[in-house]
């Protein structure tokens, strides 16, 4: 295998169910340093394994005009994009004040506040809209207890597990049936690339949110696609958030639940090349936009569904985030650290890399299924947050020192205002790709797709 940084997890090779097998002539090379960030986990594999199987699936769907790489620095930079990016020198807000770890009676849980729709929902199942008032309920209860209250009542909170118990789990259990990439493959034929111009003229309908799926067409988006991102308006996206990941796309607003915005949406349908979708899973069933009945209304499109914890098993519908999964799976476990208040406090990854190498997946799978379309046929595939933490916590671990790596950066004028970011972890031929420009306005673009170049 090509690559310039021993020891890569060899992610591309989840691909090959839609590409057959990969000579290792066609792997994306990668240079630089193995390790940075330290700790018990080996996050820098997984993100470098990551990228590595997204830019191995641009050469595959592109061909072989150019040859695509990265290097260690940009990956690091990218995985903590939101934390790099800078707003006329204004740093991102991070999570809400109601979001975190709190003891419970008997262990810890982790809540997700960070959305007003679920810091509501939080403060209605425990009677409390402060910190202080919502430690002190969960201080009261088990931390199954809390998580059960939080999650009927539609928000987000979960017990923080050892591994070994979550593996057990029978949602544990289900989560390790999953290959990482599941692809389901038909002989539905479509049309073929444009050998040589990267996507360019390839249309990604985008029905993401947060950082996965964004992060998926971002990456789609720098190598040329016309990528249309559609959020409803009466649930608009994190802004800072939607900056980090919105560059080289365009950004328009549909309220789902209305028939004649609805119309309008399907009927870019027909005229797409992929549809990736990262909304909880039955979400979108009331709106006829649930993947099955799209599948059977675009048989040649590829589809790429993304979710927290899988598409079905037992918390198949459940809402969940890389910061839910971390806690759930154990690695909160892992990480934790000695703390002079509780004793001891569950922790986190450096990065939410769960996010970030699930999107890189997300983007590998749907070149995957874009370069066998018009041979073979067009599939679909899925990827789920736990299962990337699954691949995590199977790698081989050793505790490595941090170091600092440095941080590429690029700044460009926004309608945000001047914007200092993270540089694209992505080369051909040795020269680093950029994004084509900056995010606009939110939801400020009409439903209807570019004009092709």
């Amino acid at each position: 295998m090509q690559t310039g940084t021993a020891g890569i997890p060899e992610l591309y090779r989840w691909l090959a169910p839609a590409t057959g097998p990969i000579d290792d002539t066609a792997v994306a090379r990668v240079t630089g340093s193995r390790s940075w960030w330290g700790g018990p986990l080996d996050v820098e594999g997984l993100a470098l394994g990551s990228v590595q199987a997204a830019l191995t699936a641009v050469g595959l769907a592109c061909g072989p005009h150019e040859r695509f790489h990265t290097e260690s620095s940009s990956v690091a930079a990218a995985f903590a994009s939101l934390d790099h990016l800078r707003i006329d020198g204004r740093r991102p807000v991070g999570f809400a004040p109601l979001s975190g770890y709190f003891p419970a009676r008997d262990g810890w849980v982790r809540l997700h506040a960070n959305y007003p729709h679920h810091a509501r929902a939080l403060s209605s199942a425990l009677g409390s809209d402060s910190k202080q008032g919502l430690g002190d309920a969960i201080a009261s209860l088990s931390a199954a207890d809390v998580a059960q209250r939080v999650t009927d009542a539609g928000g987000l909170a979960v017990a923080v597990r050892a591994p070994q118990d979550w593996r057990r789990s029978p949602e544990g259990c289900f989560v390790d049936t999953q290959p990482w990439i599941r692809f389901d493959l038909v002989d539905a034929l479509g049309p073929a690339l444009d050998g040589g111009r990267r996507l360019t003229g390839v249309r990604i309908l985008d029905l993401t949110r947060v950082i996965a799926g964004p992060v998926a067409t971002r990456f789609l988006a720098l190598l040329g696609a016309d990528v249309l991102r559609i959020d409803p308006p009466a649930v608009p996206e994190l802004i800072d958030q939607y900056i980090d990941s919105g560059f080289g796309k365009r950004s328009a607003a549909s309220d789902f639940a209305d028939p004649a915005q609805r119309e309008k949406l399907t009927a870019l349908l027909p005229h797409a090349d992929v549809l990736i979708m990262g909304y909880r899973p039955g979400a979108l069933e009331k709106f006829g936009l649930d993947p099955h009945t799209l599948r059977e209304r675009c048989p040649s499109l590829v589809m790429v569904t993304l979710d927290a914890w899988g598409d079905h098993g037992p918390w198949g519908r459940r809402r969940g985030f890389d910061s839910l999964v971390q806690a759930a799976v154990g690695i909160g476990q892992l990480y934790g650290q000695p703390n002079a208040e509780a004793g001891w406090r569950p922790g986190a990854l450096p990065v939410q890399a769960l996010d970030h190498s699930t999107g890189y997946g997300v983007a590998a799978a749907a070149l995957a299924l874009l370069a066998r379309r018009s041979t073979a046929g067009a599939g679909w595939a899925h990827l789920c947050l736990a299962r990337t933490a699954h691949l995590l916590l199977d790698l081989a671990t050793s505790d490595h020192d941090r170091r600092e790596l440095e941080v590429p950066r690029d700044e460009a004028a926004s309608v945000f205002g001047q914007l200092s970011f993270a540089s694209p972890p992505v080369f051909a031929d040795g020269k680093r790709i950029g994004y084509r420009w900056t995010p606009g306005a939110y939801g400020a673009d009409p439903l209807e797709w570019a004009a092709k170049e």
